[in-house]
């Protein structure tokens, strides 16, 4: 059984979610909270698997309620999803940088959500289908500017071209496809690119292409 956390400070917006995700065999809503520090206190103590985290929320914002949580080693489990209003908000991908496995709109279809979900307690990305790459190239350019490249020392050739693919938002399948190999392969050479760089999950490695300059603003290969 998938838990999960919802915080928003709508209460619609909390039952329209919860109705979605309790209708599911393998899925239940572990509680609610209505502004970021109650969200906080909630994942303490409730260990969900994933939070569906709301990004303004007032007391404290999702964002800053993310890198409380993703910067608690007691919590290193717990995935967090940033929801937002509108497919290119500010801070998605400063909140992706803070540890957030992805980032869905709030106007996704149910079946994405639902997916969505189970992708990331599976270590999957979350990144809305259609606004990949434009939240990358709009948002790469203000992360931190690119940082040493010893990290990719670690890793094989081929290791940074499927970092590097990661990077401009390809998924294993279109990964597999772009070089001629099978999902399964694409799919483990982006496991060991995380084991290797110890990266939390596939938001995690997106950033860390681009913090090493092995990927730049504006390539979309």
């Amino acid at each position: 059984m998938i838990r999960v956390l919802l915080a928003d400070d709508q209460s619609l917006v909390r039952a329209g979610f919860k109705a979605l995700l309790d209708a599911q065999a393998d899925l239940e809503v572990a509680g609610e909270a209505a502004d970021g520090d109650e969200a906080l206190r909630k994942v303490r103590a409730l260990r969900p698997d994933v939070v569906l985290m709301d990004i303004r929320m007032p007391v404290l914002d999702g964002l800053a309620a993310t890198r409380r949580i993703t910067g608690d080693q007691e919590l290193k489990d717990v995935k967090v999803v940033m929801l937002t209003t509108f497919e290119l908000d500010e801070y998605v991908f400063e909140a992706i940088r803070s540890g957030a496995s992805g980032f869905l709109v709030k106007d996704t279809e149910p079946d994405e959500l639902l997916r969505a979900v189970r992708a990331v307690v599976e270590g999957d990305a979350l990144l809305s289908p259609g606004v990949t790459r434009r939240l990358i190239s709009e948002f790469a350019a203000r992360s931190k500017e690119p940082a040493a490249a010893g990290l990719l020392g670690r890793l094989t050739e081929r290791e940074r071209e499927v970092m590097a693919l990661v990077g401009i938002g390809l998924s294993n399948d279109e990964i597999a496809r772009r070089l001629v190999v099978s999902p399964l392969t694409a799919k483990t050479h982006v496991s060991r690119t995380m084991v290797k760089l110890g990266a939390r999950d596939r938001a995690q490695l997106v950033v860390m292409a681009y913090e090493s300059g092995l990927v730049r603003p504006g390539w979309l290969g």
